[in-house]
């Protein structure tokens, strides 16, 4: 594969996944991999491209996120990048009104990534054509992000490790049978041997006590052969294999731009090639900040190092964009949407 050249580091496969929100989407079919498709950008920002595009579908696309799984660059200077990387034409956040067939409505926000750069024009069409758009089958896990439903929802219990030797549900309950009627005790070797049919009914939704019901209702006065009337019941009164659940139908209703560093919508504040004033003036201090330094700022953990740093002060990263923002004469703070 290409970009050996200006990529030192291309992400692992333990890069984390978006949790119901904000994965990594393409913008559209493209070709292969190149080596001059970052060309255009400064060194930097095509590491950081690179490392985006070579990311899987629903990866977590945050610059806290990237920041922790990138070794070379710290949360400023990935946030920096995405701006770059927003004004350039390659990324976008759109915020989409979605309506389901059930009458409930929601919110959800993707990530657009396009390797090649797109014009201002081209991203408004790309919008503009998510009106209307069925996406019945389009929520998977870190590609859309659903407001939770109002109060916390209980965790569900952890299952218990479960040991080699333990019986599954299937054996259990016709080994149990013996308990309901005697006249269907089952040897261990009939038990084994009807497992599988056992835990086929289970998967079609029956119940262990489905199972113990059929096979001990309306037994003849002696049963001889338990294990062969057992095999032609569980045959003979198999449930039907449950439907698949058809997905509620939903469409896209509204599609608005948001600012790719703090979430604000186009309609609540001017966006400038995807980017707020705001967001625009914290990038602007930061830069400055290095130019003044004469250093492009990054972070490398000790264990890229071929030897230990030594002992620095370690930045903590809100003051510091609170520090910036009150040089560039800003607010260090913002209200909610």
């Amino acid at each position: 594969m290409a970009y050996a050249k200006p990529n030192p580091v291309l992400p692992s496969p333990s890069h984390p996944m978006a949790k119901s929100g904000y994965g990594k989407r393409l913008a559209d079919d493209e070709e292969p991999h190149a080596e001059a498709d970052f060309e255009h950008l400064c060194l930097r920002d095509a590491h950081v491209a690179v490392y985006l595009d070579h990311l899987e579908p629903g990866a977590a696309m945050g610059y806290k996120d990237l920041a922790a799984a990138h070794p070379q660059y710290g949360q400023q200077a990935i946030r920096t990048s995405l701006r770059r990387l927003t004004e350039a034409g390659h990324l976008r956040w759109i915020k989409e009104h979605l309506t389901v067939e059930d009458n409930s409505m929601r919110w959800v926000t993707r990530t657009y990534w396009s390797r090649i750069p797109r014009s201002e024009e081209w991203w408004a069409d790309f919008a503009r054509a998510r009106h209307g758009r069925d996406v019945t089958h389009d929520h998977h896990p870190g590609l859309a992000r659903v407001p939770e439903p109002a109060g916390e929802q209980a965790p569900e219990p952890e299952a218990e490790p479960k040991s080699e030797s333990e019986p599954s549900v299937a054996y259990r309950t016709l080994a149990q049978l013996r308990t309901a009627d005697p006249r269907m005790a089952l040897s261990e070797g009939e038990c084994r041997a009807l497992e599988a049919l056992a835990a086929q009914w289970l998967d079609h939704g029956a119940t262990p006590q489905d199972i113990t019901h059929a096979l001990t209702a309306g037994l003849p006065l002696t049963v001889t052969n338990p294990g062969g009337l057992a095999r032609n019941r569980l045959e003979s009164k198999m449930p039907p294999k449950p439907p698949a659940k058809t997905p509620a139908r939903a469409h896209v209703t509204r599609a608005i731009f948001v600012c790719g560093l703090c979430e604000e919508p186009e309609t609540t504040t001017e966006l400038v090639h995807g980017i707020c004033a705001d967001c625009r003036a914290e990038c602007d201090a930061f830069e400055a900040e290095e130019a003044r330094l004469g250093i492009q700022i990054g972070y490398v953990p000790d264990t890229f190092l071929p030897r230990p740093r030594t002992a620095a002060p370690v930045m903590d990263v809100t003051e510091r964009v609170a520090e910036l923002r009150r040089a560039a004469g800003l607010p260090t703070g913002r209200g909610g949407v």
